[in-house]
């Protein structure tokens, strides 16, 4: 696949993610962990709902406003931690950071986020790429606090 199909392609995964995202809204049970954040340099929010059984992500929503890379990399997040343990969601946002910081190349466990990879040509939208992460990895890093 040529380049420009692939560039393509990237694109339209990341609108799609942006206009329907996945897990947006609020969850229908009980929150274990929430926590909400913004971005002030350009006015992203987000709010995070996760609820965690025996160690595992088993259920996670979010609500707010922001870009369309924020709110796909929001959606795409979500994708790729549920079901996931604490310590693995931790480490998926250690290396999704490491990745749009152009410092690795996409891990598989990212799924759709990997193809994000893109953003670390542009520093400036680095913070907007990786508010949902840092929610999560702050949320969930309360339910370690507390064992």
């Amino acid at each position: 696949m040529g380049l420009s199909k692939l560039d393509t392609l990237y694109r339209q995964v990341i609108l799609e993610h942006s206009a329907q995202p996945h897990h947006h809204g609020k969850l229908s049970g009980d929150a274990t962990n929430e926590i909400e954040l913004n971005n002030p340099t350009c006015g992203d929010v987000i709010s995070l709902q996760v609820k965690i059984d025996d160690g595992k992500i088993s259920e996670i929503a979010f609500d707010g406003s922001g870009c369309s890379i924020s709110t796909a990399s929001a959606s795409m997040m979500t994708d790729a931690v549920l079901g996931k343990t604490v310590e693995e969601a931790q480490q998926l946002v250690l290396d999704f950071s490491k990745m749009v910081q152009g410092e690795i190349e996409a891990p598989d466990e990212l799924g759709d986020a990997g193809l994000l990879s893109g953003v670390a040509k542009f520093p400036a939208r680095i913070k907007c790429a990786t508010l949902a992460w840092k929610a999560l990895y702050q949320a969930v890093d309360k339910e370690e606090q507390d064992d």
